[in-house]
């Protein structure tokens, strides 16, 4: 099982130890640089090794910096999907996985940011003593630099008795650090899955202190507060002949007294690139957004979920993609990601928002879905669309065979999918490589069923009158039901259709057996079989898990390739 998941995983292992191994080089690079440049020895006389510590935690976090944004720029995923020639395969897959690889850049942030902050506190330290009455030989020589004219200092701190960290604060580089400290604790803790949950809105407004934090950044090392000694002092001054004669450095021409800069900053330069191209994937929202959206209809369904049909001009898509909905009404920042629900073959497109927070509450009111009768069109509020955008469910159409599992509300991606297949199915010179698809359906509310069932009961017959009933096998469970509707399925058992859904394929009641069920499609399908999941974590990690104990370890064998929606 270990060696398979290898053998799937093999890319995505690759990509993080490269990540790693980058990082471990600039870092283990950066640290020996400075341990060893003759520009900073002095400087490493007064702080020690804290000086290397903190300079290669600095690199590090420009290079973590530099990738945070790709993962998220939408637009460039897209066109990197949309470029099969060099997106196939394995590849395409891990562009499903950018969010992943976000959060990994993310956690190396926070790592390098918390070595760069104790490194710097230590640091602080070693220079505030430096200027005690305690201190003396090279240290005191060292920290009394820049008290007379036409001498540059090293040690920041120029008295003992002052605050460090007041006098710290008073600086370029103490203020922006402390920004960067605070808006990093906020992005990071505002993004653990309970937040998340708990508040989508707090995630998102708190997440969008990247801005100060990127601005912070870029400025941080103006401060220049490390210092080391200039190139032209390094040719007057030799260090190794001048470092124990410190006490005749304004005596005599042999050494004379060094001089000290500090370096440019250079984060803005790993940042700049990564900035211009997120920056300019919001202006390309910012003007998707104020493009005309009609809403031609709104439907409400039980189990609190708004169905809305929407034109807008040029809109193309394909099955599976999801776009980013505003409602400036409600909101005139924040946009929301939901999967598109229509086919591509329909002449609109649409989305089921399920109730799951306050943004999708205010929406809920606002089409007037609480009450008995909806708002006319022409009353509704203005919607702002930005996308569409591809996700792994558009490689569905990619393997000969494809299993769909979703559970509960995760079942709206698939609903563009099926009806893509019903319109394909009315093509007859259509001949997809796809050619069996298993769709799973986990479900706690009966009455989430209604708005879906319709679907797959006009697919059903078609794939009957087309001849090509076994193109699709669906499973749904039903995993909570209460006394009366347990006796009404017994009553009705016999009948030839479905009580629940009026389909001819009967409800399961209860939860799949997994291990049957992909025990089964392995044997029937000896190829490689896509398998795709929406729906709540702790199922997806049951999947992943079925994925791998039933594919062979021979390539020439059954393999399962596991796509998780996520947005």
């Amino acid at each position: 099982m270990r060696g398979c998941w290898i053998l799937n995983e093999s890319l995505s292992i690759t990509i993080v130890v490269l990540w790693l191994g980058v990082n471990l080089y600039l870092f283990i690079d950066t640290f020996l640089w400075y341990e060893e440049e003759e520009s900073f020895h002095y400087t490493r006389a007064l702080l020690g090794s804290t000086l290397a510590w903190a300079r290669a935690s600095a690199l590090c976090l420009n290079f973590n910096c530099m990738l945070i944004l790709l993962p998220v720029s939408r637009n460039l995923i897209s066109f990197m999907r949309g470029a099969s020639t060099c997106c196939k395969g394995p590849w395409r897959r891990q562009l499903d996985k950018n969010l992943k690889f976000h959060k990994l850049v993310a956690y190396g942030i926070a790592v390098n940011a918390t070595i760069h902050i104790v490194a710097h506190l230590f640091n602080l330290e070693r220079y505030h003593l430096s200027q005690s009455e305690d201190a003396e030989g090279l240290l005191a020589a060292l920290s009394k630099l820049g008290n007379t004219p036409n001498e540059s200092y090293l040690n920041p701190v120029r008295t003992f008795h002052t605050n460090p960290t007041a006098e710290l604060l008073s600086t370029v580089a103490g203020v922006t650090g402390l920004v960067l400290s605070l808006a990093l604790v906020l992005i990071v803790t505002s993004s653990t899955e309970f937040i998340r949950q708990f508040s989508y809105e707090l995630f998102w407004y708190t997440h969008h202190l990247f801005t100060i934090f990127f601005i912070s950044l870029a400025v941080h090392g103006a401060g220049q507060i490390i210092r080391g000694q200039t190139p032209e002092s390094l040719l007057l001054h030799n260090v190794t002949f001048c470092r124990d004669r410190y006490t005749e450095w304004r005596a005599t021409a042999l050494c004379p007294v060094p001089q000290f800069s500090g370096k440019e900053p250079s984060a803005w330069k790993w940042v700049l690139g990564p900035v211009v191209l997120y920056a300019c994937e919001r202006i390309i929202r910012f003007w998707r957004s104020q493009q005309e959206v009609v809403i031609t209809k709104v439907v409400s369904h039980p189990s609190a979920v708004l169905e809305l049909h929407m034109k807008k001009r040029g809109f193309k898509m394909a099955p599976g993609q999801y776009i980013l909905i505003q409602c400036p009404s409600i909101s005139p920042l924040e946009w929301h990601p939901f999967t598109l629900t229509s086919a591509p073959q329909e002449d609109f497109f649409s989305v089921h928002i399920r109730v799951a927070g306050d943004w999708t509450g205010a929406l809920f009111k606002a089409f007037g879905a609480e009450g008995q009768a909806l708002k006319e069109l022409h009353s509704l509020p203005r919607m702002a669309v930005d996308g569409p955008f591809g996700t792994a469910l558009t490689d569905v159409f990619h393997y000969p065979v494809s299993v769909c599992i979703a559970a509960g509300i995760g079942v709206t991606p698939f609903a563009s999918l099926l009806k893509s297949i019903w319109y394909k199915c009315c093509e007859s010179r259509s001949q997809p490589r796809l050619s069996k698809v298993y769709f799973y359906w986990i479900c706690r509310d009966a009455r989430a069923f209604e708005w879906f069932a319709d679907l797959l009961l006009s697919l059903e017959t078609r794939m009957s009158e087309q001849g090509r009933a076994h193109f699709l096998s669906y499973h749904i469970f039903l995993t909570g039901w209460d006394e009366n509707q347990a006796i009404h399925i017994a009553l009705h058992w016999d009948e030839n259709t479905d009580v629940i859904t009026g389909l001819k394929q009967k409800t399961f009641y209860g939860r799949p057996n997994w291990n049957n069920e992909f025990k089964q499609i392995a044997y029937d399908h000896p190829s490689s079989i896509g398998v795709f999941f929406c729906g709540p974590k702790a199922l997806s990690k049951t999947l992943q898990r079925m994925c791998c104990l039933y594919s062979s370890a021979d390539p020439r064998g059954v393999h399962f390739f596991y796509n998780k929606e996520s947005f």
